[in-house]
């Protein structure tokens, strides 16, 4: 009788392979409260940004045809925050130096006093030649635009006309504002704002630089018919 063979086959069966650990979900931290500040370097990139909408010179958009003008004036309505952004940062910089202004003689110390005259600088959006730093100087000696609030007439009034009335009166509207920041600096330079009264002629000129202030916004949302 023959034996028989036992043939031994060898297993194809394979462990598949442990999927690779998936890594753990790292969350970024939160950014710090100094960069959510609308700071004044913020405000000149974003104009910087919002620039390109309005580079079109008037002859490419004067074929008869509307699309890309009004394509145009809609894309400054959808950035209309961005472009007022730097006037609500200086008005909430001023009314911050109001309350100061305004506390009791006891508590206005030299500590104060310095704090108003940086936070008038810094609303003033280096529209005041006085005021600039000597780094801002050296960019308007350069021919480099570093009046923000100028800045933000350009491009809001970039598709109107140079002599259209809208235009004219938010040029205006900036020459009224550089005018009252530029009082309200002197005055804070120059009066003892220790002594009460004369803080509060300070207060009351700052409340008018306030309303010209106002005044600029509405103009600006009057050329982008926000």
């Amino acid at each position: 009788m023959t034996p028989s063979i036992i043939s031994l086959i060898p297993s194809t069966t394979t462990v598949p392979p442990k999927p690779p650990s998936t890594p753990p979900l790292v969350r970024p931290s939160p950014l710090p409260v100094e960069t959510k500040l609308f700071s004044r370097r913020n405000a000149v990139v974003w104009l910087s940004l919002i620039a390109p909408l309005s580079t079109f010179p008037n002859s490419a958009l004067s074929f008869g045809i509307s699309g890309p003008k009004e394509w145009l004036r809609d894309q400054k309505k959808k950035t209309a925050k961005y472009l007022l952004a730097p006037i609500d940062a200086s008005r909430n910089i001023l009314r911050s130096a109001y309350l100061l202004l305004t506390r009791s003689e006891s508590d206005f110390g030299e500590k104060e006093l310095e704090e108003v005259q940086s936070l008038l600088k810094s609303a003033a959006r280096d529209c005041v030649p006085q005021e600039r730093s000597s780094f801002v100087q050296f960019q308007s000696n350069t021919g480099v635009e570093v009046c923000t609030f100028r800045l933000v007439v350009k491009n809001a009034s970039s598709l109107l006309a140079d002599k259209d009335p809208v235009k004219l009166a938010a040029e205006t509207k900036l020459i009224d504002l550089i005018r009252s920041f530029a009082s309200l600096s002197d005055m804070a330079n120059e009066f003892d704002v220790q002594v009460a009264s004369n803080r509060q002629k300070v207060a009351n000129a700052l409340m008018d630089t306030v309303t010209c202030l106002d005044n600029f916004e509405q103009g600006i949302k009057e050329c982008i018919e926000a």
